[in-house]
Order: C-alpha cells, then sequence, then structure tokens
C-alpha cells in the first residue's frame, strides 16, 4: 500500500490531493479531540451563532491547517508530514490549556460560551501565532 501511495506522490498533482485529503483527515481527528476537551459543543454554539466560538474554531482551524502547510512545504514525506501534524496540534492542545491556567481571574471556555467574542478573538490569535512558531520549527 505504501508503495502505491509513492508512487502517487510522484505526481505533483496526486500528490497534492493526497496531502489535502489527509490533512482534511487530520483537521476532522483533531477538531473532534478540541471539542472533547472544550466545555462547550462547538458546533452548536456555532449553529446559535456564538461569534465567540466562531473565532475560537476557525483559529484552530487555521492553526492545524498551517502546521500541514509548513510540514507539506518541508518536503518530507506524506508520513513526516503527519507525524509533524499530530506533534504541532499537541502543542497547539497545550497552549490552549496553558492559555486556560494563564487566566485565572475567569474561565476561558465559560467566557467563550458566553459569546465574549474579546476572548474568542485572543483565543483565535493564540492559536494562529503559536501555529506559525510550530511551523517554523518544521
Amino acid at each position: 500500500m505504501s508503495g502505491i501511495i509513492d508512487g502517487l506522490l510522484g505526481n505533483a498533482y496526486a500528490s497534492s490531493l493526497i496531502y489535502v485529503a489527509v490533512t482534511i483527515m487530520a483537521l476532522i481527528l483533531f477538531l473532534t479531540l478540541f471539542e472533547w476537551v472544550a466545555k462547550y459543543k462547538c458546533w452548536d454554539e456555532i449553529r446559535k451563532g456564538n461569534v465567540a466560538v466562531a473565532m475560537a474554531t476557525g483559529g484552530k482551524i487555521f492553526g492545524i491547517c498551517n502546521i500541514f502547510r509548513f510540514s507539506a512545504d518541508a518536503g518530507d514525506s506524506i508520513y513526516g508530514s503527519l507525524i509533524w501534524g499530530t506533534f504541532g496540534f499537541v502543542v497547539l492542545l497545550l497552549a490552549y490549556f496553558l492559555f486556560e491556567f494563564m487566566t485565572p481571574v475567569f474561565r476561558i471556555d465559560d467566557e467563550i460560551q458566553r459569546d465574549n467574542r474579546a476572548v474568542g478573538l485572543i483565543a483565535l490569535i493564540i492559536s494562529v501565532s503559536i501555529s506559525y512558531v510550530i511551523g517554523a520549527t518544521i
């Protein structure tokens, strides 16, 4: 099976599609994991029009995809890209917990669930910023 995938990766178009497909599958998995650790249901809150949740979730989506962009740009294999993407996700998750820990005055998840857009914007910026730092190390 890996021989077939390696052969397809030799074709620029097939390689592009494979990287995008792997990134989308990883994105779905990683967003599901974020959903488990958040105190609110992201997609239910977005459906209700909660902009703070949409911003925080958008930051996570951008962050994850940005890490995969750097890993694909590094010229590593699709397997290496997946490993770096997973590593980057773990670091983003740790940053999320650190953000929650470093703000003892209020609970980040509670504020985002209440549609506190200032907190949602900061969460978005943290995810995007950390993804660039992670990407620079790849």
